[in-house]
């Protein structure tokens, strides 16, 4: 049996990233959760957010249309608390941050979730 992932695309989130992608090349997600939209999934051209030793790696998604992986990384701060949760990155309109690549299209990334381990919900 394999192992759910830990973080997962809605269908408008994927549609939003494969448009992402065109625009502005391979993508990936960080979170910081830091104060107002620091809590917020943010979309950066890959490499542009710098992850060290104080970040995790949660998943790297495959999106249908975009042909390398966006990486979903996590402070360890953050990850101390979402660790029991699958993270649903959907995308809503609303103004988000300016730093992710999302906001000039008037949508915002946001983050919903469920236990991780909730078979119902597998």
């Amino acid at each position: 049996m394999s192992q759910a992932p830990r973080v997962e695309l809605t269908p408008a989130a994927a549609a939003m990233l494969r448009q992402l992608r065109e625009t502005h090349g391979p993508l990936m997600f960080h979170q910081s959760g830091g104060c107002c939209d620091g809590s917020s999934p943010m979309c950066y051209p890959d490499g542009e957010f710098r992850t060290g030793a104080s970040d995790v790696l949660l998943e790297s998604l495959r999106v249908e249309g975009v042909e390398e992986p966006v990486s979903f990384w996590m402070s360890v701060s953050q990850y101390e608390v979402w660790s029991h949760t699958r993270l649903i990155v959907d995308v809503v309109e609303g103004r988000g941050s300016g730093f992710s690549l999302e906001a000039p299209e008037g949508v915002r990334f946001l983050i919903r979730s469920r236990l991780a381990d909730d078979p119902a919900q597998s």
